[in-house]
Formats: C-alpha cells, structure tokens, sequence
C-alpha cells in the first residue's frame, strides 16, 4: 500500500513517515508544492494525507486536481487553523476524511485504515456487481434479441408489472434481471423466488416471513422475499407453479402493496416492483381453476416473450464465443476453437433446453475435451441419444432439403389419411398418378 505525505512540516512528514512503515505501508512525502504532480504520477499513491494551508499553494486547490487526475485516491486532509466550512468544501471535492491538527497518532493511522477497508470494500461491491451483470447479460444481435432489447428498454423505466413467457432455459431470469438493471430501482435490491423449487408448504413462509412462534422451528423473526425486495424488484420465478393461497396473497401485495408475516396480524406496508414468469399456459391454469383469473390479468400487464434459440439461431456463435470467455475465466483453461463446421452443426440442432442446454454443452466441453480444437467428434456424446437437427436451421445444398422436406410432408399427409392415395391426392390438389410417381420416385 502506498501513502504520500503532502506537508510543508519536515517533522510532521518524518513522523507520518515512520508510523506508516512499522505498519508495513510504502510512504514518501513532498515539502515542495511545486513536485506534488511529478510526485503522484511516479509514486502512484493510493492514499494522500494533504495538509490544506501550505507554503504558496492551497490543499484544497491540490484536493481539486487530484480528483481530476484520480478519483479512486483516497485523500485525507489534515490542519491545524481550519474550521467547519472547509472541512465541508474538502469533503464536497471528494475528500475522505479530515484530521485537526495536532495529530493523533493512533488516529490517524485508525483513519487510513478504516479508508483502506472501505475502498477495497467499494471495489468488491463494484466487482461484485460487474459479476452480477456478465452473469445476466443477454446475448445476441439477431432481430428477435434486438426486438427484445428494445422491449426491455421501453419497459424498464415504469414500474409496470410485467409477465416473461417462454420455453425452460431461455433465459427469462435474464429478461427480468435486465428490466430491474435498466430501471430506476437498479440500485436496490433483485430478489428471485421459484415457486416451483420450494415446496408447497413453505412458499408462504418463504415469501411473506414469518414471526417468532409462527409454527414449530420458528425460533426467531425472518423477513419474507418480498420484504427483502422492498424499493427494489422482485422476480417471480415460474408462477404457474404457485397455489392458489399464495396466490390471493400476491395479488393483495400487488392491488394494495400491503401484506402480514405468518403468524403475525400486523399489516407492512411494501413498495416492491414484481415481474413474473412462467413455461406454463396461463391461459389454461385460468380455465381449469389453478390459476387465479384476476392476478393473471394484473400480472399480464407487459407481456415479454423470450425467443427459443431454435429462432435465432444466428445468434448461436456469438454465444460460444461468450459462453468460451466465461470457461476460460472460470475454470482457468485455454481458449477452445470451435471449426466452422462444428459451429453450423450446432446451429442445427433442436435445443429442447434452449440457451441453457448450450451452455451446458459448451461447459461439458471445456470440463472433458482435452484438446484445444474442437472437433464434431467432440460435441456429440456417444453415451448419449444423437441430437435432434432442426429441420430449418440445418444447412444443407437447396436440393437435397427439397427432396426431404417432400419426403417427410407426404410420408406425414400419408399417415394422416391412413395411406389411401386418392384421399391424400384429393387434400393436396394433385392428380393420384403424380402423386403416385412421386411416392415411387422418392422412394416412400
């Protein structure tokens, strides 16, 4: 850690010096105010104690541009004939603390400690949620993710409720995460909670907390999700999975923003943003009396559909790409090249599990692939089933697809009409011996 000195008073900067370097800090000072730059662009400190009188400079003119050149500096300022009003001028220019002379010894070494820990602690928060954002971002720049981002981003700013619909593993957290991160609640709390992962008999308790003495094993007071996610968002994962009781529930939080603890008769008060998703027909939750009509019509406020990946294919080498860059990281390996014919298999395939069934695939890849080039070898399993291809992502010469798509088509109506010729001819506006030399000429 280094610290620099800026002080006009040799005695005060020896000192500082010598306290500094029994606590294993790197220290130099600066008498002259005319080296202080020269000084901090080849000292690089990370924390400047500054007097604010100095011999023919101000402190807080140096406090000023020291921001300018680097506001990640923490700067204490120290003196003995300041008062009140520029202690609060060096605090507005982003000044860390202020000291009084005479010094304190084990203060001020108190004092840069506690800066220390906050900025590392500042930097861990600012990693910590540019983990959170490579984690969440969508990837993509086909039509339907641009189509989609330009939903997110006219959605974002209001606090309507809004419902995700799309298949398992599209990425429907990330819709959510998205909203929240562009939405003027970005700075508080995204809390998730997937009905379908907790069991029946404790989503209430998970959702709205629950009191001392609530049931057996509730020992203490705990806060619910939704009183987690107060000021902030809440996601409802998988709603369609919820009961009817929580149901009721959800819709009061949302009609009156009001809601009780299990067990408790107080009613709290919550200002919470919630956005759901769901797999499931909600539509036919509603008809068969499993799902509440009236939350399905408050919740389906903005409805956002995220694509499956067999429509964007095109997007699916940038995801490799992506995905590759999070192994790499992660698990600490070599970057894999993907050949390009490998790269237009996988394009092929079906993706019943969507985005997340590549990624697990890209990361099956890196764990048990040892080779840096990937082969189609690689990618297909022996152990096992072969992937299902995609009948329109595969690419294959014009022909050849045409003769499949006839095969499969009139195998199909064929099948349908129980194989009589004369029906299937009738229902595809053909003459039955066309027909009947196109069946012998592809061989059906």
């Amino acid at each position: 850690m280094r610290i620099l000195i800026i002080d006009d008073e040799m005695n005060i900067c020896l000192t500082l010096k010598n306290i500094f370097e029994d606590e294993g800090y790197e220290c130099e000072y600066v008498l002259d105010t005319k080296n202080v730059f020269t000084k901090i662009d080849k000292f690089s400190p990370e924390v400047v104690l500054l007097d604010v009188r100095l011999d023919g400079a101000n402190g807080l003119d140096i406090l000023e541009k020291i921001m300018v050149i680097n506001d990640k500096i923490i700067v204490i300022m120290i003196s003995g004939h300041s008062g009140i009003k520029e202690a609060v001028q060096a605090i507005k220019l982003g000044a860390s603390d202020f000291l009084e002379k005479p010094l304190s010894l084990t203060k001020v070494k108190l004092i840069v400690k506690k800066a220390l820990d906050f900025r590392n602690l500042s930097q861990d928060y600012i990693r910590l949620k540019n983990d959170i954002a490579a984690q969440y971002q969508i990837v993509g720049s086909s039509k339907k993710i641009k189509d989609l981002m330009t939903l997110i981003n006219k959605v974002a700013p209001s606090d309507s409720k809004v419902l995700i619909r799309g298949e398992s593993g599209t990425g429907k957290e990330l819709v959510a995460f998205a909203i929240h991160n562009l939405s003027k609640r970005r700075e508080r709390a995204f809390i998730k909670f997937n009905s379908a992962a907790i069991p029946t008999e404790l989503v209430e308790s998970e959702l709205f907390g629950y009191v001392k003495g609530a049931f057996t094993g509730a020992v203490g007071r705990k806060d619910g999700k939704i009183e987690q996610a107060d000021g902030g968002t809440l996601f409802l994962d998988e709603i369609g999975d919820m009961h009817l009781n929580a149901q009721s529930k959800i819709l009061r939080v949302i009609q009156e923003g009001e809601f009780e603890r299990v067990g408790s008769n107080k009613t709290l008060k919550i200002d919470t943003r919630i956005i759901a998703a769901t797999h499931k027909n909600l539509e036919n939750l509603v008809k068969e009396g499993r799902f509440r009509e009236d939350l399905y019509y408050r919740l389906n406020v903005i409805p956002v559909i995220a694509p499956s990946l067999r429509d964007h294919p095109e997007d699916i080498p940038e995801l490799i790409e992506h995905f590759s860059a999070l192994y790499t990281t992660e698990l600490n390996l070599k970057r894999k090249i993907f050949a390009p014919e490998v790269i237009k298999e996988l394009q092929s395939w079906q993706y019943k599990g969507n985005v997340r069934e590549l990624k697990n695939l890209i990361e099956r890849i890196y764990i048990l692939v040892q080779h840096d080039n990937i082969s189609i070898e690689d990618v297909i399993d022996p152990n096992q089933p072969s992937p299902e291809i995609d009948f329109w992502n595969e690419t294959i010469p014009f022909k050849d697809k045409k003769k499949e798509f006839e095969i499969r088509y009139l195998r199909k109506q064929l099948q349908l009409n129980k194989g009589n010729l004369s029906k299937t001819a009738e229902q595809l506006g053909l003459q039955v011996s066309n027909l009947s030399r196109k069946i012998k000429e592809l061989n059906i």
